[in-house]
């Protein structure tokens, strides 16, 4: 078999794991990634059918069973997975009655699946559903869109009109906007059963008070998601007070979305 070490989704998730905590957006072990892999990608690494352990799961994901993933463990340091991969990442499948998940490489020395997996096989799920070509789920503690939670009326749409008016791009990138969550206790089935239902129609979830969560069709879609809209909330954060003297008027991002093909959020816009 191929190394491991040379296979595109490993190269992929050790770069933007190395980026992410780069930005400052993963400190310690915050922030987590699972990827949807290729069964037959995967087999010229691993033998796919040489399940090491099985993990229970809080609840069944039937709907994801024989599905594989590369996720990020609970407990491991962003900073790491670079030059640890086998200790700080793993390859999963999740079991054909989707109760548990067998650990097919990685997570060495007991290691375990990020604590929020739950979340992430829920809205990997709901994501599917909505796109046949979703394959990342993507949480990071980006600092300035965590920071707006504290300041800015947690609502879908009063988040997501702040954040297309900083910033020209932001309408076209995610003209579906992005759902936003009060606090909740992180790491069960309740906030990834709120996140899930949210990305029934958004790409971005926000929790208050703690991050983001991003959905896409690869690494390079979902970490543009969440980066557009980060840099978005620095521009607010720092006009933020300063009395303005112009901005993007409804009008404009109408006009806006309609020069580049895009359909805003339905009542989003005055």
């Amino acid at each position: 078999m191929k190394d491991i070490m040379t296979a595109p989704f490993m190269t992929e998730v050790r770069k933007i794991c190395q980026i992410m905590y780069t930005k400052g957006w993963d400190e310690r072990n915050g922030g987590n990634i699972s990827y949807i892999l290729n069964d037959r990608e995967v087999a010229e690494y691993i033998d796919i059918t040489a399940v090491q352990r099985w993990l229970p799961l809080e609840s069944p994901k039937a709907e994801l069973a024989g599905k594989i993933f590369i996720v990020t463990g609970t407990g491991k340091y962003f900073k790491n997975v670079y030059d640890d991969p086998s200790t700080n990442l793993g390859i999963i499948i999740v079991a054909d009655d989707g109760a548990s998940v067998g650990v097919l490489w990685g997570f060495e020395n007991d290691g375990k699946p990020t604590s929020e997996l739950s979340s992430h096989l829920l809205s990997h799920i709901v994501r599917l559903k909505a796109d046949p070509n979703h394959r990342v789920i993507m949480h990071t503690h980006a600092t300035n869109l965590l920071a707006m939670t504290f300041v800015v009326e947690l609502s879908d749409r009063e988040f997501t009109r702040i954040l297309w008016q900083m910033c020209t791009e932001c309408l076209v990138v995610f003209p579906d906007g992005i759902g936003v969550l009060p606090w909740m206790v992180c790491g069960s089935d309740d906030i990834g059963f709120a996140t899930a239902e949210k990305m029934k129609d958004y790409r971005m979830v926000i929790w208050g008070q703690h991050g983001i969560f991003g959905a896409g069709r690869d690494i390079d879609e979902t970490f543009g998601l969440i980066e557009t809209a980060e840099k978005s909330a620095e521009i607010y954060l720092k006009i933020a007070g300063l009395p303005l003297l112009q901005s993007i008027t409804d009008d404009e991002l109408k006009k806006l979305a309609a020069a580049f093909g895009v359909t805003a959020k339905e009542g989003f816009l005055d």
